[in-house]
Parts: structure tokens; C-alpha cells; sequence
């Protein structure tokens, strides 16, 4: 059999069609059904392969070449591989072949020569441990008989790709047992649309409830080059089952370029042409569009009962969405998810450039700088290339360094790709870094400080450690995570924890929105030029810019919630000083001066103040948005520096009235144990909130009167100090005499376990600590509870 349509073709078939053809059948049959679109084609066979080697009698002439390989340097790899292609390329196809293609051909078009994509297929592609992604040529846009014929015959060829060979011997597979299936298939015009690629896991973290998309304008081989950077759009899984909005991050890349088939008057078969700037700012798929391929993901994840790695295009005639590929994600499904290795910078250091960081370690080497794979010198693991952007010429050398940079990229690119693959960290999409970085010098690759990887000047210390997470038993006092930073959220959600005590907004606003939200909603009010096209700049692609506020700060609170689904994830509405908002673009306007901020208009009192209603407002909405559009009901609200019964009073009233009530779709409202009163009043507190969360640090501060910003009285300010530990155990005692639940967030607890046997002997429910000092919490929270265990059987005894 020479020939098989996609009709005829299943899964089952990977040895006669190769991985990515049996897939694309498989697809075909079950799933077009279902609603998921799979452009209609067919496939030769690895029977035609063969006998097209056997026909030209060039099988002994591929394997004698194979042979003179030098498989220590790989110092005539591209020798060799040139040799074995024009093998082939030299070679014909046979009259049965041809005739078969043909017929097949005119099957799938009719009585027109349409457009297909010609894609190779190894017999060998797409097993659990080798993707071979971007190994073999795959030939687009090709319309008549005689180039059909002819890209089959490229495809036999690119068999002995450069790269196919290195990745075949790194892998141990034997290259005379490999045979080429070639997939013809109708062409999807996404040169008119768009397209892209996507995984139904987080491709850094591996965290398992995430499908992320990237797209851009025209073909997606930009994607694949990493020649640009593309709009990423993640979408949450259990939101998407439910019916609700699904989408929690969404991110607009440059797509300075947009590839297009070229004329036929040009040489080359495509150009990279300029993208016009309003497409540049447009997102290349809708809402509607993003949660279609994120069902079509899902749905082909759960046929293939494994994370998948998928590729998509939208036509831009029909503005018809399809599947193009579908193969097995191949980095963590064969990883230990017990084992987790973390890296921590121990020193900061000069920021030469930043990207999209691509798994989590920590490499210091020698820069080397280069244009092409060709120009590269004698490479070992102590080596970081630096380059522009990586296509799959580059693999060969991939293996042999230790660490990767690019200017162009996202985190769907073959760099990034290849990088998982192989272990190499990278970080893609810099932008300028062959220019800030110098070729030879020591430079230190930092992929440890979440999806953002930076670039540090000279040679800093960093430390490495194994944990095996399978080894730590959790206590029965909840050990909570204290977060800020969105970027974290999915891979410490692998870390043994109950949930997330404090979210800390903040950072959020900081760094993601940056606009005080006060700003937002009387932009008319701003005088200053420049703060009015700063704001201008941010909020260009919203149609209001208190819906940018929203946005922005969904995103950062969603993606935290859902790293963390179902667990209880409690966020603390904004407290910053006034010192604090008036930093924030637009700020300054809006907040009056203080001389102690520290004491001043913050916490609960702005919320239903006229000078800051409305931006409070703009946080219920952010956070409505999350509860009650994308279904993260896990996420509960917390209420900062509550001075008075009254106060919190008022703030559950606001809320009520922004959309944020009270036990409405599960919602519970928390309230910090900071204040003094708070302590004293703790059992009427009780009454208008469902938990309180003791923060230490202002506690500390306001019962011994000491500023804990200030140098000189530093030595005085401790948590372990009997008038603090009092009002803590007030606290606790008044909470479980109300049934009310209560938690403790602060460094304490890690540092001293002394201070974890107080809470743990005091009864408190949860302890919140930083990522960093979590593991040691929980050994300490531990260690308390067997003591406490041995204390209270003691008394008994006796």
C-alpha cells in the first residue's frame, strides 16, 4: 500500500504513516465529529518509502554514507547530511508512486488544483520521549501536480536534515530503521489570517489546569524561528468545563512581521513582510476564537489521554479555525513530579537584559555571540550563546552548551522548545541582547525568578537544591504561601502547601497595572503632560481606561487563583502608605500629603472614602471578574488595617454595593489582626467577618510603638517579645471562642521555632509564609505539633 487518506488512518498506524500523519487521522475520525476542525488529506506510506530506496537501489548507498559520520565532533555532520540528500534528491519516484499521488491527489481536490501543505512524518515521530519537533521540511502553499511531486520528494529527503541526524543519534535510534511518510494536506490560508501554536499544559512549570495559546498575523513558521514575539494567551481548563470565561492571562506581542506566500515572480516561496501597526496592537483572535481552540485542546487532550503539543491556523478567506498538528508534549510527562530541583541567586548584580525565562535554573558561563551555527567555535556546557533567533539549524550545537539567549522569541518558539527538551536554560525574546551583552565575557543566566529570566553582569553565586517533595507529611495547622507575583504562582503550586493566606496586591498594581486607579477614573483631572500620554500609552487598546484598571489586575489575581484551584486563596485589597499610591503613575495628583503615612489614609479607611470610593471600587470589580466570570469561587477577600467596628462596617457595606457580598457565591471576607483594637475587639470583629489573619509585623509595631521602618529602633522590633506573643494568644483564644478561623502570615514562625511551638501550642489554624521559607515552616510547624502531641499526652498520664 502505497497511499492512505486521512480517513482510513488511526493512531494505531504510526508505523506505516509516522507520528504526525497517524495523528492527524486519528484527529480526522474522531474528532471532526465532535467539532474540531482537521483539514481533509492523505499520506504515503513507509511501504512507498522503502521502495522508493529499494527502486533506485540507493539503501546501501544511505547506509555507507551514514557510517563515515564522525560521532565524537560531529566535525562532518554537514557533509554527511548533504551527501545522503542528494541521494535521494537525485533518485526518482516510480510510476506506481507517482500515479498514486496523483489520484490521491485529485481525490482530495476535485476537478481544481487546490493549495496543500506537504508535512514529513517519521516513522520514529512523536514517541512519548522524542518529538522530533522541527526535524523534517514541511512544504506550504504547493498547487499543482508536478510540485506536489516534487515536495514529496524534498520531504524523503529532509530525512537526512542536518538536525535529524544529530537528534537521531542523541537519541539512540537507528537511522536505516527510520522511514518518511509524507502528509498532503489542504491548505489552511493562514498567510490571510493567522496562526500559532499551543500547549494543554504550562510549558515551564508543567502545571497541568493551564492551556497556553501564542499566535500571530500570517504563517506560523515566525513562531517556530522565534522571529518575533507573539500575543500568548492562557487559558484556564476546570473554567473552560464549567462554561465560564476561561481566559486568565492574555498577552500582546509585538508581531512586527507577518509572513505571507510570496509572488510567483519571486525566488523565495515566502516573505516576512511588516505588519501593519493597528494589527501590531490587535490581539489575532477574539475571545470567542481563544476558548474554540482552547475546547479543541482539551477535547484532543482527553482523547489522547497525555498533555499534548498542538499547532493551529485560522484561514483568512473562510475565517475558519482548524488543527494543523496535535503530538504528545514530551518534557514533563516522563518528569518525577515528586523531584524538584530549585535555584536561588544569593547576591544581586547588574541587569545587562531581560526575556521569557525557559525552565527554572541558573547557569553562569562564557558569552559567546553569534550570527549562524557555522560561525560557532569549539563549545562545551561552561558556554552561553548568544544570538538573535534559533531555527532548527542550530540543534546540532544545542547539546554541547549550557545555557541559551536570544533576541527574538516567545515561549513557543523551537528555542524554547528544543531548550525544555534538552534541559538547557534559556531566555528568548531579550531584544537587545547581543548589543548590551560582550562576546567572551562571564555572565550569570537567571531563569529562578519566575516567567521572566534575566541577564546579570560577571559571575554571582546561586545555590542549587534537590527536594523531594514525596518525603515532607503536611501538618494539620494549614501551611499557607504569602504571594505577590503572578509570574511564581504555577510552579509553587507544586510546592506541598495549603492554599495562599496572603495575595498581596500590590505588586500586582506596581508592576502589571501601574496606574493609580484614581487616575484612571478622572483622567480629565491630570495636568501633567507626560503622565497623560504615559497613561494614554497603557490604556490604548481599552475602551474606557477604568477597564484597563480591571483587566490588568484580574489577570494578575486570576492567575494566582487558578495556580492554586481549589485550595482557599485569600487576597488582601491594596494597602499602600499614601507615600506609596503617589508613586504610581498619575498618583501624585490624587493622594494627600502625610508626615506618618505609616498611620495615616490607608487600609479600610480609603475604601469608602470620597477621595479613593471610586478606585476602590475598580478592585471589587477586578475581583467579581474572578469569582464570578472565570469561577475562581477559591478566592476569598481580605480587609487591611479595620481600625474600628464601625469601619468594617462601612467596607462590607461598599463591597455589597460593588458587586461583593457576603456569603453571595461563597464569598467569605477576612479582616487583618493588626491593630491593637483589633485584638481588644476581636469577638465583636468576629460578627462582621468569617476569618481573621494576624500580620505580625504592623502588630509588633503598634504594641510596642515602635516604627518598623526605622533603623535606629530595629533591635527593639521583635515578634517574640511577651506583650506581642500576648496579644497574639488574645487573639487566637477570643477567634476559637467565635469559631472564628484564624492565621498568622509572617517570617517568624520559619526563623524561630520557638515562635511555630507558640502558635501551634495556641491553637492557631494556618501559618502563611514566603516561598522561600515555607519548607522550613513546615518542618518546624512539625516538630511543634509532636511536641505539643507529647505535652498533652504527659498531662494526661499524669
Amino acid at each position: 500500500m502505497l497511499i492512505k487518506k486521512f480517513s482510513h488512518i488511526g493512531i494505531t498506524d504510526i508505523s506505516l504513516v509516522g507520528g504526525k500523519n497517524a495523528s492527524l487521522g486519528e484527529m480526522y475520525n474522531q474528532l471532526t465529529s465532535k467539532g474540531v476542525g482537521i483539514p481533509n488529506g492523505f499520506a504515503t506510506t513507509s511501504s512507498a518509502y522503502w521502495k522508493f530506496l529499494k527502486e533506485n537501489n540507493i539503501q546501501e548507498a544511505l547506509e555507507n554514507v551514514i557510517s563515515g559520520l564522525d560521532r565524537l565532533e560531529y566535525s562532518n555532520l554537514a557533509l554527511i547530511g548533504d551527501r545522503a540528500r542528494n541521494l535521494i534528491l537525485k533518485s526518482e519516484l516510480s510510476k506506481a508512486l507517482t500515479e498514486s499521488i496523483i489520484n490521491a491527489y485529485n481525490d482530495l481536490c476535485g476537478d481544481t488544483d487546490m493549495a496543500v501543505a506537504v508535512r514529513s512524518s517519521a516513522t520514529a515521530e512523536d514517541l512519548p520521549d522524542a518529538s522530533f519537533a522541527g526535524q523534517h521540511d514541511t512544504f506550504l502553499n504547493i498547487k499543482g501536480r508536478d510540485s506536489l511531486l516534487q515536495a514529496v520528494k524534498k520531504c524523503f529527503a529532509s530525512l537526512y536534515t542536518d538536525r535529524a541526524i544529530k537528534y537521531r543519534e542523541d537519541k539512540g535510534f537507528l537511522h536505516k530503521d527510520i522511514a518518511l511518510s509524507v502528509g498532503v494536506q489542504l491548505m489552511v490560508r493562514s498567510d490571510k489570517g493567522c496562526s500559532g501554536v499551543g500547549f494543554t499544559i504550562e510549558p515551564e512549570s508543567g502545571f497541568e489546569n493551564i492551556i497556553l495559546l501564542s499566535g500571530v498575523w500570517g504563517l506560523g513558521e515566525n513562531i517556530v524561528q522565534g522571529t518575533i514575539n507573539p500575543d500568548e494567551f492562557y487559558v484556564f481548563k476546570p473554567s473552560l468545563s464549567k462554561k465560564k470565561y476561561p481566559i486568565v492571562q492574555k498577552k500582546l506581542g509585538d508581531k512586527k512581521l507577518t509572513m505571507v506566500y510570496a509572488d510567483e515572480a519571486e525566488k523565495a516561496t515566502t516573505l516576512n513582510v511588516p505588519t501593519q501597526k493597528e494589527k501590531q496592537e490587535t490581539y489575532v483572535l477574539s475571545d470567542d476564537e481563544i476558548i474554540t481552540l482552547g475546547n479543541w485542546a482539551l477535547l484532543i487532550e482527553q482523547h489522547y489521554k497525555k498533555p499534548m503539543d498542538i499547532e493551529w491556523a485560522k484561514d483568512g478567506i473562510s475565517n475558519k479555525l482548524f488543527i494543523t498538528q496535535a503530538r504528545p508534549e514530551t518534557v514533563h510527562q516522563n518528569k518525577d513530579k515528586q523531584i524538584h530541583v530549585e535555584y536561588r541567586l544569593l547576591e544581586k548584580g547588574k541587569i545587562y537584559t531581560q526575556g521569557n525565562a525557559i525552565g527554572s535554573k541558573i547557569k553562569v558561563g562564557k558569552a559567546i555571540i553569534l550570527k549562524s551555527p557555522n560561525e560557532a567555535p569549539s563549545l562545551t556546557k561552561d558556554t552561553i550563546i548568544i544570538t538573535d533567533t534559533i531555527t532548527p539549524d542550530w540543534d546540532p550545537l544545542l547539546k554541547k552548551v549550557g545555557g541559551i539567549i536570544t533576541n527574538k522569541g516567545g515561549r513557543t518558539s523551537h528555542a524554547a522548545i528544543v531548550a525544555r527538551e534538552l534541559g538547557v536554560p534559556a531566555i528568548v525574546g531579550c531584544g537587545n541582547a547581543t548589543e548590551q551583552i560582550l562576546n567572551n565575557e562571564t555572565i550569570t543566566l537567571s531563569c529562578a525568578q519566575g516567567r521572566t529570566g534575566y541577564v546579570y553582569k560577571g559571575n554571582l553565586s546561586f545555590k542549587e537544591r534537590e527536594i523531594d517533595f514525596s518525603g515532607i507529611q503536611m501538618p494539620l495547622t494549614e501551611a499557607k504561601l504569602i504571594l505577590a507575583d503572578p509570574e511564581n504562582a504555577f510552579n509553587l503550586s507544586r510546592y506541598p502547601n495549603d492554599g495562599v493566606g496572603l495575595l498581596r496586591m500590590e505588586f500586582i498594581i506596581t508592576h502589571k497595572v501601574k496606574v493609580h486607579p484614581m487616575a484612571l477614573v478622572k483622567f480629565n483631572q491630570i495636568k501633567n503632560t507626560g503622565t497623560r500620554k504615559e497613561i494614554e500609552k497603557l490604556t490604548k487598546n481599552y475602551a474606557d481606561k477604568p477597564a484597563y484598571f480591571i483587566d490588568q489586575l484580574s489577570q494578575g489575581i486570576a492567575t494566582i487563583a487558578a495556580a492554586f484551584y481549589p485550595k482557599e486563596v485569600i487576597v488582601r485589597l491594596s494597602d499602600f502608605k499614601t507615600n506609596e499610591y503617589a508613586n504610581l503613575i498619575g498618583g501624585a495628583d490624587f493622594e494627600p500629603h502625610e508626615e506618618n503615612p505609616m498611620l495615616g489614609f490607608r487600609g479600610a479607611s480609603r475604601y469608602y472614602n470620597e477621595l479613593y470610593k471610586e478606585g476602590f471600587a475598580l478592585e471589587c470589580a477586578a475581583i467579581k471578574k474572578v469569582r464570578e466570570d472565570i469561577g475562581l469561587t477559591n478566592l476569598k477577600v481580605m480587609i487591611p488595617f479595620c481600625r474600628t467596628i464601625e469601619e468594617g462596617k462601612k467596607v462590607v457595606t461598599v463591597m455589597a454595593e460593588n458587586g461583593l457580598k457576603r456569603k453571595d457565591n461563597n464569598l467569605k471576607i477576612y479582616t487583618m489582626i493588626e491593630i491593637p483594637s483589633n485584638v481588644i475587639l476581636a469577638k465583636e470583629f468576629a460578627e462582621i467577618f468569617d476569618g481573621f489573619s494576624i500580620g505580625s509585623n504592623d502588630l509588633t509595631q503598634l504594641t510596642l510603638g515602635i516604627d518598623r521602618d526605622s533603623e535606629i529602633m530595629g533591635k527593639l522590633f521583635d515578634e517574640n517579645d511577651l506583650a506581642t506573643k500576648k496579644m497574639i494568644s488574645m487573639a487566637i483564644q477570643s477567634a476559637k471562642s467565635t469559631h472564628t478561623k484564624i492565621g498568622l502570615c509572617g517570617q517568624a514562625p520559619s526563623d524561630f521555632p520557638e515562635f511555630a511551638q507558640f502558635l501551634v501550642d495556641e491553637g492557631i489554624d494556618s501559618i502563611s509564609f514566603n516561598p522561600d521559607a515555607l519548607l522550613q515552616g513546615i518542618e518546624n510547624i512539625n516538630k511543634a505539633e509532636q511536641k505539643h502531641t507529647t505535652k498533652k499526652v504527659t498531662e494526661i498520664s499524669d
